[in-house]
């Protein structure tokens, strides 16, 4: 077998295949797809019935990425043929080799249509099968790797429950009393980050780049900037579940990382393009995910450092009443963009997964000594900086930017809790029942000619609608969310009495 991967004997068509063999590859091929048909099926339903919205949009756009590859793959097969019959000069056709051209030498090269006229095939049947496989190979190597970066960072924020737990108690409370006044240095979150070593931008990304490896999201990190979200977005409402928020929105930026974009593919292209031999692209492409990972870790803890510098400036004395309050903003991201720290992590697990799958693509073609695996040492770098990556991306950034990246100026609308939503409706639908039972007594009224009228609403919410149509703000939202809830449980049972006096 060369390295190409042809064999020296001529491959059998379906013309010499028993019967037996073909039918039994159809049946396992069909069994597969109505398999993995049917439990992608049951995996939304079981979303959908637990409210998991975001992740059922996540497998929505894994169903499309699967519909992507499919279709791609009936497409290299029905134009194999054609694009084989395309023939180059030799000259042409042995430039930017990725191995030398001794390697790709066969006797079976002069059989075939290019070969015959002394020429060159654009790309073989064999060769458009082989890039088929690695098209396939790399799209499922992206989808493993954002499931199992989620699956990974989702597992290390676990211990965040019980800080949530812990902001709940009488102890915290009394620890953050609004009344109590402290010198802002002698605070545990100004410790941590007010110190000589931020003198200087330059010390400060140091230290930063430093502390992701050790204790990279602190408890008192994690409860501080959850007291600046809630008195930014939801007043004085200490009972929200900041950590539920979050896992919502990690689950809503799940389907964003998952998906593979047009760009993407382009860089598939040009990483190609460039794997010439001698050139070594790849050994230098495989450091780029850990540059940008390191990049990002430290950004994320230089805007903590950044919020905790702040509170210095808030107020001309050192002293502070109650919690740290920091300020959420978008000018400490990058471009005053939160949503650009996924793009760049979207963008750091696709040319990861690239590289990995490159790997395990040409092992399984062409095996272990075949010319892309020629210096060890370059493959032994490249699947250790792939594991290295990958491991920092899960345990130390996705958990920084889960919770940092809620510190911009806008919070996720769209990840509100469902009884809050459920709220709105309620209280919606309550305001033109209403509305309808007050044109229904003017009309009795009308008709009677009746001067009093009376109405037992008095558990029915006072709520007016501007022409403006104002959106309540969501600390109205959730003042309100459990006694409309009460109310809505009340007139259940409890029919509306409308009293006409004479």
């Amino acid at each position: 077998m060369t390295a190409g991967g042809s064999a020296s004997s001529p491959s059998r068509t379906l013309l010499d295949t028993p019967t037996w063999a073909v039918a039994t590859v159809c049946f396992i091929f069909i069994f597969l797809g109505i398999f993995i048909e049917h439990l992608i099926h049951f995996l939304c339903h079981w979303l959908k019935k637990h409210r998991k919205t975001a992740l059922f949009e996540a497998v929505e756009k894994l169903k499309s990425v699967l519909m992507q590859l499919g279709f791609l793959s009936l497409l290299l097969a029905v134009i194999q043929r054609p694009i084989s019959k395309i023939c180059l000069p030799n000259k042409i056709a042995n430039s930017m080799l990725p191995c030398h051209q001794r390697e790709l030498t066969s006797v079976e090269n002069l059989k075939d249509h290019c070969g015959s006229r002394g020429m060159t095939s654009f790309m073989s049947q064999n060769g458009i099968n082989q890039l088929n496989n690695f098209i396939f190979v790399l799209a499922m190597m992206q989808i493993v790797y954002s499931v199992v970066t989620m699956a990974l960072g989702r597992a290390k924020m676990k211990r965040w429950k019980t800080w949530e737990k812990e902001s709940q108690t009488i102890e915290y409370m009394a620890a953050n009393d609004p009344n109590r006044f402290r010198f802002k240095r002698e605070t545990t979150f100004g410790r941590r980050h007010m110190n000589k070593f931020t003198t200087t931008s330059t010390h400060l990304w140091i230290k930063c780049f430093f502390r992701q490896f050790f204790h990279s999201v602190a408890k008192v990190d994690y409860l501080t900037l959850r007291h600046g979200f809630i008195s930014a977005h939801l007043s004085s409402n200490n009972a929200f579940n900041f950590q539920k928020y979050i896992e919502r929105s990690l689950e809503d930026d799940f389907k964003v990382v998952v998906g593979i974009s047009p760009f993407m593919w382009l860089l598939v292209v040009i990483f190609l393009l460039v794997d010439v031999h001698g050139w070594n692209v790849y050994l230098w492409v495989s450091f780029l995910p850990l540059i940008t990972v390191l990049v990002i870790g430290t950004k994320l803890e230089t805007i903590v450092a950044q919020m905790a510098l702040q509170l210095e400036t808030q107020q001309d004395n050192d002293i502070i009443i109650g919690s740290p309050t920091v300020q959420p903003n978008d000018n400490l991201f990058w471009f005053n963009q939160p949503q650009f720290v996924l793009t760049l992590l979207h963008y750091t697990l696709f040319i990861n997964a690239f590289e990995l799958a490159f790997f395990i693509w040409v092992t399984w073609l062409f095996g272990i000594k075949s010319c892309y695996h020629e210096h060890v040492e370059i493959i032994v770098i490249r699947v250790v900086l792939a594991v290295m990556v990958q491991v920092l991306c899960s345990y130390i950034t996705l958990p920084l930017y889960a919770l940092v990246t809620q510190m911009g100026s806008h919070f996720k609308r769209a990840l509100l809790e469902e009884h809050i939503m459920q709220a709105i409706k309620q209280w919606h639908a309550q305001v033109k029942d209403k509305k309808k039972l007050q044109q229904q007594e003017e009309e009795a009224g009308a008709k009677l000619s009746t001067n009093k009228r009376a109405i037992t609403t008095d558990q029915l919410p006072d709520i007016e609608f501007s022409s403006h149509n104002r959106v309540p703000t969501v600390a109205e939202f959730s003042a309100s969310a459990h006694g409309i809830h009460e109310i809505s449980e009340e007139h259940e049972h409890q029919p509306v009495q409308v009293t006409i006096v004479h």
